[in-house]
């Protein structure tokens, strides 16, 4: 089986929308993907036909309470999670992650340490940050080099203490692209008593994500960034999410997961993003055949979303190289991030550049006029850029493809940048 790249954009009606005669070329994708028709549908299906709160003795409030079960079983599909009572909703990875914070911040004690990554988006910096403020904890930074663009890990070892007692990392970085070896990271913090928080928002897109593989307590994600609604997906180990306290009003739920959902819901987006992990199941089922035996371990939808996961990396993979390619042949531009042909499986499709001669913002808008869409600037990832020393200077230019743009946009992204380079 391969690929259908055109069955695949026909899903998406966004692709085939045109501005004054010119077509949208969609590499915004790190900061929000477009979605599918289904996805559309499903939400559309929610507002009209199971608009009710939970727990009610009429249809449409019975409607309701299958729609969150049918989300958080998809959810535990997709990131093959133990139980959907490990699922939580809530507006978005930062939100949630700050919340959270304040229930675990309650297990530490003054001059206990949190370990955080110099790579991550400052969803999982900043409300750590605030906690180690709040909290009197010693926040301890993980570097990584700016020359590979990626982290050595036995500096974490050199970091760790007996007083760690959390560390942050992220799935893959929103600026770099770099796909972090959380697997190792997660079993160095275990070893050494400390909990893992996981930011899956930029991998979890283009990676197959298994929290039990992981082994991980804590993983967050954002269904508007694989092809979903605005929704946040937060997934905690039981026996931690039961020991927390929650911060909650008291008629809320005591139970897991609802007592870390505050307020009521958005079940139109929890519609949404099982559609989305659907839409994941029917490329592995139908496009995906070559990925299954190597997903054997899963069963049913899981197995198709996660075949389907390991073959649009493949491809994305090929629209990488051919940005990064065509990138670096063109002068005054440097590539913030991985560019070795033999190391793309360590990096998502997120391609970040320079140049020596125009500012980023002067760069994404002359793409801009020839609608094309990228986004400039540090994208909230303050620690990377203040690393790579381009924090100051107006960040960089992202380019991120993914499944559904195809190799002939990326010549035409590269066109126009030699263009409005030259």
């Amino acid at each position: 089986m391969t690929l259908d790249l055109e069955t695949i954009r026909s899903h998406f009606p966004a692709l085939a929308v045109a501005d004054g005669g010119r077509q949208r070329l969609y590499f915004d994708n790190p900061a929000g993907t477009q979605v599918p028709q289904s996805v559309a549908d499903s939400m559309s299906d929610c507002l009209l036909h199971a608009n009710a709160n939970l727990g009610g003795y009429f249809q449409t409030s019975h409607l309701a309470d299958k729609v969150v079960s049918d989300a958080r079983d998809a959810m535990v599909d997709f990131l093959n999670a133990p139980s959907a009572d490990e699922i939580i909703f809530g507006q978005n990875m930062t939100t949630m992650t700050l919340h959270l914070s304040r229930s675990i911040g309650r297990y530490f004690n003054a001059g206990d340490e949190i370990i955080l990554s110099q790579m991550c988006h400052d969803a999982n910096v900043e409300p750590w940050v605030l906690l180690a403020r709040d909290f009197d904890l010693k926040v301890r930074w993980l570097p990584f080099d700016v020359e590979t663009f990626e982290f050595d890990l036995t500096k974490l070892d050199d970091l760790l203490t007996s007083k760690t007692r959390l560390v942050c990392i992220g799935g893959a970085s929103n600026l770099t692209g770099t796909i972090n070896d959380v697997k190792t990271v997660c079993s160095k913090a275990r070893e050494a008593g400390a909990w893992s928080f996981v930011d899956a928002v930029q991998s979890a897109p283009h990676v197959s994500t298994d929290v039990q593989a992981l082994g991980c307590d804590f993983l967050v994600c954002s269904a508007y960034k694989f092809f979903g609604p605005h929704q946040g997906i937060l997934w905690g180990r039981r026996e931690l999410l039961e020991a927390l306290e929650p911060y909650k009003v008291r008629p809320a739920s005591d139970r897991i997961p609802g007592c870390f959902e505050t307020g009521t819901q958005s079940h139109e987006g929890m519609a949404g993003v099982g559609a989305a992990v659907d839409y994941f199941a029917w490329i592995g089922e139908t496009m995906a055949g070559d990925f299954h035996a190597a997903n054997r371990q899963y069963d049913g939808r899981c197995l198709y979303v996660h075949a389907a996961m390991d073959c649009l990396f493949a491809y994305e993979k090929d629209l990488a190289e051919r940005l990064i390619d065509g990138l670096q042949s063109i002068s005054g531009v440097t590539v913030q991030g991985i560019t070795d042909s033999d190391a793309l499986h360590r990096r998502v499709p997120t391609v970040s550049f320079t140049h020596d001669g125009k500012a980023p913002a002067d760069i994404a808008q002359g793409l801009g006029e020839r609608n094309i869409f990228v986004w400039n600037g540090h994208n909230y990832a303050i620690e990377p850029a203040k690393a790579l020393g381009i924090l100051d200077s107006g960040g960089a230019v992202r380019v991120g493809p993914v499944h559904y743009n195809s190799i002939d946009e990326i010549d035409i992204l590269l066109n126009a940048l030699e263009d409005i380079l030259a």
